[in-house]
């Protein structure tokens, strides 16, 4: 956009040029500022998501709120305020003053602080001390909503990763393929945890949980008493059992440590096998090919993603990978590894400098089984994320909730919503009692091409396009007995949001 066609916001702009539920992009003291109308009421914000600096000027404006159209992360338009992940920072406000039939943009507000949490409104009293078990997404989501709140009680997070809380997501992406630095991917820097005082416990692992006692117990000894607790350990990788095949001929990918060896074996090498056809699968195949590898990709179904997204979306993907070189050998697997050579099932050998394997993850349950949690294909929840046991919450990879929107528990494996069941969930260790009702959300880009999902559908009898995929602009609709549960949009960021804020408001009627 040409700057002749951003208006100077502070010297003001006609009423009329802001329409209901308009946003104008301009400028006010030499930043880029949006000026967003609801109602009769004028906000005005910084023009960029500090998330991945996505365009908040193509962005949806909910009332009072306003969503990014890359990630789906709110925020308020009253304070800035990121009211939900994956956005953690908040946005610049500025004062706005209507004159008669002009409406001005004025000085950059202070940032607002909140009130310590004893005195908000809540259910319960706050706890003496939160203990979190796991360093990813839903983990750091739920320590920085704590101090967020006013929580001034201790926060000890414990993580097994040697590693940070990181963008878990680039790993696959941006940063295998090159074209993103190191500095990227921690969520937050060192000085973040010693200016919140959150203790942050690095290759650390808990041995036990004694829910009596309220005590874990690490496997160096230490011990840790807690008077709340959020289990988030995630999920591990599945491994696959290779017959000849070296440990360090197995590449898998679920840490920062597992992609800086990727990016390090790749600098070397040639042609690479990936065993498995999942989105991490996907994605390291496009980023691989973008580092130059030759890539072939071994898996025993007969379209990629074909039972997550169908195979209209399988076809697709498939067709965008092999227009860049990939090879795929579906309805295959890989049989052995001897040397470089790999054999698939059907006979047919195929050389490798190392083998990446991307067949899915399970949710790591140990922890919770130990302590006697009710365990159902995740640790059970209920809608406010809270345990069989009082006062121990679950969130992310492992939990399994009552999803208001299918009537059905559910267990997803998403970034986003991992981000948001630990903001939820701590909210919900400071006694707000607020339900985990939204949307689920997730991305994933190949290729420059990004698909963006909303809602879950685990089983589907009507499919829906809109558009045509080879155009790469469409978006497609997941129906069960005629009830709309997912939508898959390619270059339809502001219908993927409208998609969303619809099925939420389908809860409210």
């Amino acid at each position: 956009m040409e700057s002749a066609e951003r208006p100077d916001l502070a010297q003001g702009i006609a009423v009329s040029q802001v329409p209901e539920g308009g946003i104008i992009q301009g400028q006010a003291g030499g930043e880029d500022v949006i000026l967003a109308r609801s109602g009769d009421e004028f906000f005005a914000v910084g023009a960029s998501c500090p998330h991945y600096g996505g365009p908040l000027a193509k962005g949806l404006l909910v009332r009072d709120e306003l969503r990014c159209p890359l990630h789906h992360a709110c925020f308020s338009l009253r304070t800035g305020e990121p009211l939900r992940a994956p956005a953690f920072d908040p946005i610049p406000c500025w004062r706005v003053e209507r004159v008669g039939n002009r409406v001005f943009v004025r000085e950059k507000r202070a940032t607002p602080t909140r009130k310590p949490v004893e005195i908000a409104t809540t259910r319960r009293k706050p706890p003496a001390s939160v203990v979190i078990v796991g360093g990813g997404a839903a983990g750091l989501a739920a320590a920085e909503m704590l101090r967020r709140e006013g929580y001034d009680g201790a926060v000890t997070m414990i993580s097994a990763d040697d590693s940070a809380p990181c963008d878990r997501p680039n790993l696959s992406k941006e940063f295998l393929a090159g074209t993103a630095p190191e500095e990227w991917i921690p969520l937050r820097s060192p000085g973040f945890y010693t200016d919140h005082r959150i203790t942050l416990l690095l290759n650390s692992r808990v041995s036990s949980l004694d829910v009596d006692k309220r005590r874990i117990q690490l496997e160096d000894g230490k011990s840790y008493e807690f008077d709340a607790l959020l289990l988030a350990t995630g999920a591990d990788p599945v491994r696959l059992l290779v017959p000849g095949a070296a440990d360090s001929q197995l590449l898998y990918l679920r840490t920062f440590a597992d992609s800086r060896a990727l990016v390090q074996r790749a600098a070397s090498a040639q042609q690479v096998v990936i065993a498995g056809a999942s989105f991490i699968a996907l994605e390291v195949a496009a980023s691989l090919r973008e580092r130059g590898l030759s890539v072939h990709i071994v898996a025993p179904e007969q379209q990629p993603l074909e039972r997550v997204l169908g195979p209209e979306i399988g076809r697709f993907l498939r067709g965008l990978h092999e227009s860049h070189g990939v090879v795929f050998h579906l309805g295959e697997t890989v049989a052995r590894l001897d040397g470089r050579q790999v054999t698939l099932s059907g006979g047919e050998r195929l050389d490798a400098d190392f083998l990446v394997v991307g067949v899915g993850v399970r949710p790591a349950l140990a922890l919770a089984e130990q302590a006697g949690l009710k365990i159902d294909r995740g640790v059970l929840v209920n809608e406010y994320l809270e345990t069989s046991v009082s006062g121990i919450f679950a969130a992310g990879d492992i939990a399994r909730w009552p999803d208001a929107h299918s009537g059905e528990r559910l267990r997803i494996e998403h970034w986003v919503v991992a981000e948001r069941q630990g903001q939820i969930a701590a909210r919900n260790i400071l006694g707000f009692q607020e339900r985990f009702d939204a949307v689920p959300f997730f991305w994933t880009r190949q290729f420059g091409v990004a698909v963006k999902y909303v809602g879950h559908a685990e089983r589907w009898d009507t499919v829906e396009i809109d558009g045509t995929l080879e155009s790469q602009n469409c978006a497609v609709t997941y129906r069960f007995r005629e009830q709309r549960l997912a939508v898959a949009t390619i270059s339809r960021d502001l219908e993927n949001l409208e998609v969303e804020v619809a099925m939420e408001a389908s809860l409210r009627q």
